[in-house]
């Protein structure tokens, strides 16, 4: 029974998928393949189906070209007026994306998806405002034909001869919620052409003489039709994951090629490549590494290497997979990638070696029932490799620098071996002591111990010899006729049969179980690895860092010297200054890295391209096109080219990656938000001095006009009330202005304080002096204890704060309401406050009226930027102090502010000791 259950990993990226499509609207893609077979028409067309349904439907921009159905089937629908873009002297009409998002549509009509935008704008390409649009969450319909995606843009150009400039990324397509392909035959697309409904007569002729020509035709709507295919595919495949269907859907043909460390894998390939190419299909060689596998000589392994090279060169996905079965491993593998038929090689085992120990193509047979498969036969005479074979193998031993040495391995093994004649021989002796004291089967059962500590040690050969060594011993030490072979008792041969039979089990068990720890071991390491590399990029603030860490943990897995080369502004691979270069890596390598961030491919020593340089060069690709390149220099290129660790310096590379783009939107993220902020002030302050600048600039004019104009008829009273008008607003003036300069300089640093010990009488008693006219309306209460000891301040600053402070509660404070003004000392600081009994302040908002700009009252309620309190703050900040406002008890505001006592001060004479001095 096929497994429904899903994969808690696919699941897991489903809900975010679904997550991430539910804050963003929908686009609807209506794709063709060239102008005229009525993509804009189809689209117009749906939207008048929408608006029936009651769906606000907004058209932000259709070029019609002139043709009346299409100026018929817009006619009725609400049009979003265009914005007017001068370039170059002349009126360009676009799409007013601002003007769409204000409005806000259920949906839109964008029009030419591929378009580029006049200077100025925004965005550079309509897209982009379409990818706006739908982070908005603002539905989108567009048009687009196949040309103008960027992948098949050199294909288009070569077909008909003309390059496309304007394009689109393939992203942008793949993501569309729905693709609807508008297809019209090419002569039906001509007969439009010829009766003017597509271009006016002129141009028509042109464009069939050119681009529009039959066999261009039918190449583009080819191009159109597979790529509408691979959409469905695609989506086909998306839908199976999210319903966990494993069965296999022939909906469309999928080959995969199964091959092994074995010279037949060649064939293979270029048989899968034949047989993809005569089905119009996709294809994937896969190979296998089973914990047997594993143990296969380097040279073997890295043949392995170079085959899977051979099938990305003929146009395969290639894949290495792990299992402890390679049927197993195959047949998930195929389910999940809805493969449709499967190619391997003919069985090499035949006879009983094929019934005892078992083919993987007769499992895969047995139980392939969704798949077709296919089996290629080998070569009568000898499985000995081709020429093409040994000419792939020599090349993969040339790539990776590596030479075998005759009987090496062998060599090697050796000790094994040696190893397990002496602990059978060691066995062998203990049992000759406990002969006797022990029966027949438990001096069995300690050669089997033997059998197992060798499998374990030394593995799966010498642990073969251990247990015929030990039936052998067991044999001619202990089992009657002594020093004999001989067997007096025929039911012994059941036990050496038993007991050999038991020992290769154990030993086959146990070297399977010491490579599946092995295995286990590397992964556990691996993923240590990745975990502490991806914890220490997550703590990363700039590229710098990224590379310093990136460099630190590729170098200690990869046994080597590497380095992050990235851009500059030009698009030019240079040397970081902040990195360790070593020599090894400059010179006419800085060539074959910009090479390889120009081409997004891999190159350097091991690859076909480039290969006579030192180091390895890997492309980083990001969301926006490749952002650098990884250059490695490792000591053993088996450590770069294995499959595991291939997957996993592609892991690095993802992770380096996405820490650099996360660094990068981190770092757009805040300049926008300040940019924002800056924007807000600018704004505010604008608003701010425009408003209380006016009305003194309006009461100085219309006073002086008053002067100038009717001077001969005004009484002196009259000239001197006018005079006084206008100097108490220039007065007026001059203070904001001040205000603003001080917070500028407060705010800059500037400020340096002129500390004095001061008595507190005198700075209140200055400022009252300077605000008696203010104060007028408003009786004054002064509670200064006395003994007040002095305070160590810069008096200008605190009586500026004071008659800010002041200021504030005659402004708020109805007349004929007393304002308080007190002061206490402790041992550490001095506390002074301002009190009123005005409306009080808003509950929740008392740290606010300290921000620049903030005013409580109602909006034009008073005058004044917003910036007094604003400086009372700065003041007593640059003292070391602090200041809160509050509500009184019984109506009102208090604002309080504490200065400590930064020193003892000084000594000051009494008036009898001050007569004594002088006489």
């Amino acid at each position: 029974m096929t497994e429904q259950r899903p994969d808690p990993d696919a699941l897991l990226a489903k809900v975010q998928r679904e997550e991430a499509k539910s804050r963003r609207g929908r686009l609807k893609v209506f794709f063709g393949a060239a102008a005229g077979v009525g993509k804009t028409y189809a689209m117009l067309s749906e939207a008048r189906e929408k608006r029936a349904e009651g769906c606000d439907v907004l058209v932000g921009v259709v070029e019609t070209h002139g043709r009346a159905e299409t100026v018929a089937m817009a006619d009725g629908l609400e049009i979003l007026p265009p914005r007017a873009v001068e370039y170059r002297g002349a009126h360009i009409l676009e799409f007013d994306l601002d003007g769409a998002l204000k409005r806000r549509p259920t949906l839109i009509l964008v029009d030419e998806l591929a378009h580029t935008n006049a200077e100025g704008s925004r965005h550079p390409k309509r897209w982009n405002d379409v990818e706006e649009l739908l982070d908005s969450g603002i539905d989108v319909y567009t048009t687009l034909n196949v040309q103008h995606l960027e992948s098949l843009n050199d294909i288009v150009g070569g077909i008909t001869q003309i390059r496309v400039w304007e394009t689109i990324p393939d992203t942008i397509f793949e993501r569309a919620d729905e693709v609807e392909l508008v297809d019209l035959p090419p002569d039906d697309l001509l007969e439009r052409l010829r009766e003017g409904k597509v271009y006016i007569p002129q141009q028509a002729e042109r464009a069939i003489r050119n681009f529009f020509r039959k066999g261009n035709l039918i190449a583009l709507r080819e191009l159109a039709l597979r790529r509408t295919a691979e959409r469905v595919d695609a989506q086909m495949r998306d839908y199976r994951d999210d319903q966990a269907i494993r069965d296999v859907w022939r909906a469309g043909e999928r080959v995969l090629v199964c091959i092994g460390p074995n010279p037949l894998a060649s064939r293979l390939i270029r048989a899968g490549k034949r047989l993809a190419t005569s089905l119009h299909a996709d294809w994937i060689v896969a190979y296998v590494e089973t914990p047997q596998l594993q143990r296969l000589p380097p040279a073997r392994r890295d043949q392995i290497l170079d085959y899977l090279r051979l099938g990305e060169e003929l146009g395969a996905e290639t894949i290495t997979l792990s299992g402890q079965t390679m049927s197993s491993a195959i047949l998930e593998y195929a389910r999940g990638k809805n493969v449709t038929k499967i190619v391997v090689g003919k069985p090499t085992r035949s006879g009983w070696k094929r019934w005892l120990l078992g083919s993987v193509v007769d499992e895969i047979v047995r139980e392939a029932h969704d798949f077709d498969v296919y089996l290629l036969a080998c070569d009568k005479e000898t499985d000995a490799p081709s020429l093409q074979d040994v000419s792939l193998l020599l090349r993969s031993r040339a790539y990776l620098g590596l030479k075998e040495r005759d009987g090496e391995s062998g060599k090697k093994r050796y000790p094994g071996y040696l190893w397990s004649i002496a602990i059978t021989a060691l066995i062998t002796s203990l049992s000759a002591f406990a002969f006797g004291f022990l029966e027949l089967v438990n001096l069995a059962m300690l050669y089997l111990l033997g059998v197992m500590y060798v499998a374990t040690r030394f593995g799966r050969g010498p642990s073969v010899l251990s247990s015929v060594l030990s039936v052998a011993a067991f044999d001619y030490f202990f089992v009657p006729p002594h020093l004999s072979f001989a067997v007096s008792d025929i039911q012994y041969l059941v036990t050496f049969a038993v007991m050999l039979a038991v020992g290769l089990i154990v030993s086959t068990l146990t070297v399977n179980l010491r490579s599946q720890a092995k295995v286990s071991h590397h992964r556990e390491r691996r993923a240590g690895v990745l975990y502490t590399f991806t914890r220490e990029l997550g703590s990363t603030q700039t590229d710098d860092e990224v590379a310093r860490v990136a460099v630190k943990h590729i170098g200690q897995e990869f046994e080597g010297q590497s380095v992050i080369l990235l851009p500059d502004y030009q698009g030019r691979i240079h040397y970081p200054r902040s990195q360790s270069i070593q020599h090894s890596f400059h010179g006419s390598d800085l060539g074959v890295a910009q090479w390889v961030f120009d081409h997004g491919k891999i190159a350097g020593k091991g690859t076909d391209t480039l290969p006579g340089t030192e180091g390895v060069y890997f492309p980083m690709p990001g969301a926006a096109g490749t952002v650098g390149v990884l250059a490695l220099l490792p000591i053993n290129l088996r450590r770069v080219f294995l499959p595991e660790q291939k997957r996993l310096i592609d892991t690095f590379i993802t992770q380096i990656v996405q820490a650099m783009e996360r660094i990068r939107l981190t770092r757009d993220a805040q300049a926008a938000t300040v940019k924002a902020e800056t924007e807000s002030l600018r704004n505010s302050l604008l608003s701010a001095i425009s408003h209380d600048f006016r009305t003194p600039l309006a009461s100085i004019v219309g006073a002086s006009s008053s002067l100038i104009e009717d001077s001969a008829r005004l009484s002196d009273a009259a000239r001197l009330d006018l005079g006084r008008t206008i100097y108490e607003e220039a007065q007026r003036m001059t203070k904001l202005a001040n205000n603003l300069l001080d917070m500028a300089r407060l705010e800059a640093g500037n400020v340096k304080l002129n500390r004095q010990w001061c008595p507190l009488e005198e700075i209140v008693g200055g400022v009252l002096t300077r605000l008696h006219a203010r104060l007028a309306r408003n009786p004054v209460s002064i509670k200064l204890p006395p003994g007040l000891p002095l305070v160590q301040v810069d008096p200008v600053l605190i009586e500026q704060a004071f008659e800010n402070l002041i200021e504030n509660a005659v402004k708020y404070t109805p007349p004929g309401t007393e304002i308080e003004i007190g002061a206490k000392a402790d041992a550490i600081a001095m506390t002074m406050w301002v009190a009123d009994r005005g409306e009080g302040l808003p509950a929740g908002k008392e740290d606010m009226l300290f921000e620049k700009f903030y005013r409580g009252a109602k909006e034009g309620a008073q005058s004044g930027v917003g910036l007094g309190l604003t400086i009372c703050r700065a003041i007593i900040d640059a003292h070391g102090g602090t200041i809160h406002a509050e509500n009184r008890d019984g109506g009102g505001a208090v604002f309080r502010f504490t200065v400590p006592f930064t020193g003892e001060p000084p000594q000051i004479a009494s008036e009898e000791e001050q007569l004594a001095a002088s006489s």
